[in-house]
C-alpha cells in the first residue's frame, strides 16, 4: 500500500530560515511542496522519510534565498495491482460504488465488479446485492459508511497541470443582443489526478455477518 520512492528536487530556502539547521529547513519545504499531493505516475505523497544527500547550496543574483539540490526518499500511497484493501463506502452512483480510505477518496468499484446479481436503487441512491438463500432472495444494501473489502484492478493517472487559456472563437454579440457568458463561468467537472479501480472481494461487505447474526 505504501512505498518508498527516491526523488530529487531543488529546494529553495528563504533567508529568514537560514538560522535553522539545513536538514530541518529542507524537510519542512519538501513537506509543504509534496505532502498530500499526487505526483503523476508515482502516487499520493504522504510524508518525507529521510534525506539521503544534500548537494552544495547556491545563492543566485537577485534572489536572497539559497537553492539546494536534494536527494530524498518519500512515503507514497501507491497500492500494487491485485492488492486487497479495506475501506468504507462513501456514496453510490450510477457509475458504481465510491470508496474512501479516510485519507484517500478516489476509489471506484464499477457495477460489473460488484457482487452479482446487483442493481441500483434509484430511490435510495444505493447499490444492492440480491443475495440468494434457501428461503429466497434478500436485498442487501451497500449503505454509506459500510466497511468494504476490495482488490485493486487498475489505476488511472490524469495530468492536471494547468494549461494556457483557451482561445475564444465565439462571434461577438450583435447590437441589442445580450452577450454570452464567458467560458470561465461554465462549470467543468474536475478530474481526479489519481484514481483506483477495484472489484469487491468475497465476502466483500459486512453484510453476510450482519445477516447471519
Amino acid at each position: 500500500m505504501f512505498v518508498l520512492v527516491e526523488m530529487v528536487d531543488t529546494v529553495r530556502i528563504p533567508p529568514w530560515n537560514f538560522q535553522r539547521k539545513l536538514n530541518d529547513a529542507v524537510a519542512e519545504e519538501l513537506n509543504k511542496k509534496l505532502a498530500n499531493k499526487v505526483v503523476y505516475n508515482v502516487g499520493l505523497c504522504v510524508c518525507l522519510y529521510d534525506i539521503t544527500k544534500l548537494d552544495d547550496s547556491y545563492i543566485f543574483p537577485g534572489d536572497g534565498a539559497s537553492h539546494t539540490k536534494v536527494h530524498f526518499r518519500y512515503v507514497v500511497f501507491h497500492p500494487f495491482l491485485d492488492e486487497i484493501l479495506v475501506g468504507k463506502i462513501k456514496y453510490c452512483g450510477q457509475e458504481g460504488v465510491h470508496v474512501t480510505m479516510g485519507f484517500f477518496d478516489d476509489i471506484l468499484i464499477p457495477p460489473e465488479s460488484l457482487q452479482q446479481p446487483a442493481k441500483f436503487d434509484e430511490a435510495e441512491q444505493v447499490w444492492l446485492w440480491e443475495y440468494e438463500t434457501d428461503e429466497g432472495a434478500h436485498d442487501l444494501y451497500m449503505d454509506q459508511g459500510e466497511d468494504i473489502r476490495f482488490r485493486v484492478t487498475d489505476e488511472v493517472f490524469v495530468d492536471t497541470s494547468p494549461t494556457g487559456p483557451a482561445t475564444d472563437t465565439a462571434a461577438p454579440a450583435e447590437a441589442g443582443q445580450p452577450a454570452s457568458a464567458p467560458k470561465e463561468e461554465e462549470e467543468e467537472k474536475k478530474e481526479a489526478p489519481y484514481t483506483l479501480i477495484g472489484t469487491i472481494c468475497e465476502p466483500g461487505l459486512g453484510l453476510l455477518s450482519w445477516w447471519n447474526s
